[in-house]
């Protein structure tokens, strides 16, 4: 299993990275199979640098804020009227409740357009997620846990070929995290917040909370930082977590290519 950073910036596009996305890729039955996590904006553009936007098996969005999903606008875009190679096969589009409602509500240029919530149904074959609920793409189980975040978030557990990537989307510290970092080789952590500046809770974790999950959670064997937003210091968060986590506290770098 491959893992590109397509996008890490933490709430909106920073000046060397486009908000959340992620390319998972494992060969099976052949080919390369495209696991697309989240699209934030900007990530549309660098998505293309790595694959033909054809050749997205799946989306999964861990939940509704623009940072995470917008982007899928312009996929529909590219879906419907690509002049030579369009009208696209539909993608399945895997996210929380109303997923496809909310993206024709961004989509519509139109009142009549913004007012239909099945706007983009032959685009996107939109399919709700529930916390525990296990679900396939190729090579890829993929389990949805809800966590703490003030709307319907999920993370995601991701496994193929042996190995597991952890994806917490946006979350605070919750026991879900445990079910969901369990043995993971790998965990993309958010780590939006700083200690002691950030007080609010139940939106974010800080690295050091992440660390903290990720080692309740037993066997993580790589952390992983993301969603750092563009005025956040990535080496303070480092730090945060390196306070608890034994081994190198790693952070997302924008197009780095990981193996699992």
């Amino acid at each position: 299993m491959k893992l590109t950073i397509i996008g890490c910036s933490g709430s909106f596009a920073g000046p060397t990275s486009p908000a959340s996305s992620y390319l998972v890729q494992a060969e099976h039955e052949g080919r390369t199979w495209n696991l697309v996590l989240d699209m934030g904006p900007g990530s549309l553009g660098v998505l293309q640098k790595y694959i033909e936007l054809d050749a997205i098996d799946a989306i999964v969005i861990s939940h509704l804020h623009p940072d995470h999903c917008l982007d899928l606008t312009g996929l529909f875009v590219v879906t419907k009227y690509h002049p030579t190679r369009g009208p696209l096969p539909s993608v399945p589009v895997y996210g929380p409740q109303d997923t496809g409602a909310r993206m024709s509500r961004a989509n519509g240029v139109t009142l009549s357009e913004a007012a239909d919530p099945h706007g983009m149904d032959s685009e996107f074959d939109f399919r709700t997620v529930r916390s525990g609920r296990t679900f396939t793409v190729g090579p890829f189980t993929i389990t949805p846990h809800r966590v703490n975040h003030p709307v319907e978030a999920f993370g995601f557990r991701v496994e193929a070929d042996g190995k597991v990537l952890t994806y917490t989307g946006d979350t605070d510290a919750t026991p879900a995290l445990l079910p969901l970092m369990a043995d993971a080789d790998l965990v993309l952590a958010d780590a939006a917040f700083c200690e002691v500046r950030d007080t609010v809770r139940d939106i974010h974790l800080t690295g050091k909370r992440a660390a903290e999950a990720a080692l309740a959670a037993g066997g993580v064997k790589r952390l992983m930082l993301t969603h750092i937003p563009s005025w956040n210091d990535p080496q303070e968060c480092r730090a945060q977590a390196a306070e608890l986590w034994p081994g190198e506290v790693e952070l997302a770098e924008p197009e780095g290519v990981y193996e699992l």
